[in-house]
Order: C-alpha cells, then sequence, then structure tokens
C-alpha cells in the first residue's frame, strides 16, 4: 500500500503544491489548513507521516506535535517533519526536543522534502522489518562510541562529552555512516546514496549543509569540536 502524508499548513497553494509533488512520487495526501482538523482526522485515520508548518493560527505545528505525542501508540510515534523559517534555529531545537524526526527550512525543494520522507519510511521499515524476524523482539543496536562521541541508534540519541546534542533524522544517518568506520573517508555520493533514497536527485553540496550544522551542533557544547574532517575534493571521516 502506499504510504500517507498528512500535510498541515495554514498556505493552501503549500499545500496544492506539495499534494501533486508527493502523488506524483506515488503517496497518498490528506491535506489540512489547521492543526485541530488534523489532530481529530489523525484519531480516525492514522497517516504513515505528517509534514507541519510550526507557524499557524489557533493550533500551531509545535502544539500538534506535543498532543500527538502525548497519545502514545502508533499515533504517538507517528513520524513529523517540520516546515520552518529559514534559518530559525529556535523553532528546530524546539521541534527537535518535543520529538520532531526532521526539519526543512522555507522556501524548500520539493525534490528535498520528498528525499527526507523516503529516508524516514525507509528506517522505519528496516526497525519493523528487523522486529519481525526477530519474532517481535527485536535486539537493540549497539551503542556506538568513539572517543567523546556517543550515538543510541535505537533510541535516535546522540551525546558528546555526557552533553546531549540534537540530530534530525538524517544528520544522524550522515554521523553514524561517519561513525561506523574511523578513519575511513566516505565520498559525498557514498553519503547522499545512504542518507537519501536512490531515485531521488539532491545536489551534492547538500551534504556539505548537512555537514556544517552537524559541526555547529557539537561546537555549541564543544568548541573545539574537530571530528569531522574534510578532504577537499574527496569526502568526510570521523576521527574519533
Amino acid at each position: 500500500m502506499s504510504p500517507v502524508i498528512a500535510l498541515v499548513d495554514d498556505d493552501r497553494n503549500i499545500l496544492t503544491s506539495v499534494s501533486i509533488a508527493l502523488q506524483a512520487e506515488g503517496f497518498v495526501t490528506r491535506v489540512y489548513s489547521d492543526g485541530g482538523a488534523a489532530l481529530k482526522a489523525f484519531a480516525e485515520n492514522e497517516p504513515d507521516l505528517g509534514v507541519f508548518d510550526i507557524k499557524m493560527p489557533q493550533m500551531d505545528g509545535m502544539e500538534l506535535l506535543r498532543r500527538l505525542r502525548e497519545k502514545g501508540g502508533t499515533l504517538g510515534a507517528m513520524p513529523v517533519i517540520f516546515l520552518t523559517s529559514k534559518d530559525d534555529e529556535l523553532d528546530e531545537a524546539l521541534g527537535l526536543a518535543m520529538g520532531a524526526d526532521d526539519y526543512i527550512a522555507k522556501p524548500f525543494s520539493q525534490r528535498l522534502l520528498i528525499a527526507r520522507i523516503r529516508a524516514i519510511l525507509r528506517r522505519q521499515e528496516f526497525a519493523r522489518d528487523t522486529a519481525e524476524e526477530n519474532g517481535g523482539h527485536a535486539p537493540e543496536p549497539e551503542l556506538i562510541e568513539r572517543g567523546q562521541l556517543v550515538m543510541d541508534p535505537a533510541r535516535h540519541k546522540v551525546t558528546w562529552g555526557g552533553n546531549g546534542v540534537t540530530m534530525t533524522v538524517t544528520e544522524f544517518i550522515i554521523l553514524e555512516a561517519l561513525a561506523q568506520r574511523p578513519g575511513v573517508v566516505k565520498s559525498r555520493n557514498q553519503l547522499l546514496d545512504i542518507a537519501y533514497s536512490d531515485d531521488t536527485y539532491v545536489d551534492d553540496r547538500t551534504i556539505d549543509s548537512h555537514i556544517k550544522r552537524i559541526r555547529r551542533k557539537f561546537r555549541g557544547c564543544d568548541p573545539d569540536f574537530d571530528s569531522i574532517e574534510t578532504l577537499y575534493g574527496v569526502g568526510y571521516r570521523f576521527e574519533g
């Protein structure tokens, strides 16, 4: 069955254009112009993933996410991507702390949004398949410990020197790929293949942007962070 994507935004132009783009990629879409109507509809028909605008009148995206997470169960665990104002790091930090899975800043590329959606759904499908193969009792993946870095894939948590670092799903995937094999160089194309689906074109400069944001987040708790090394013209590597 095709994944169902719920779009919640008070801008009807965005609802229409994004819905058309997602349907062209084989998704089923449901659109809502306010958070209250979306929350009521979700209780009756759960979507597979939600894309919420943060700034909406009445019930905004933050409040909608908070109420979803309070419900628990499959609805409470529904993956959510936030649409934020450009470079609004406060929105990003609050959204991730509340349990959003990713964010994308307006104005945004529809191809990039679709790639993020595919990455999150692919990660969920892998987790479900692993659980089924193990009789519904999948062993938790081991912690990745590299010096001051500790990654917990089961809980999607990252710490550096004991301090929490909030990561989007895409940032987590990229960092995990680098940290799994310290010292080994990963090219931009390799990281793109890991983070995005094969049939979605994403400019390789997107990886540079992700790396920049990852570094900025780590330097927020350690100004001397330099464990992600750039090899110009080649790619990136993690030195634990």
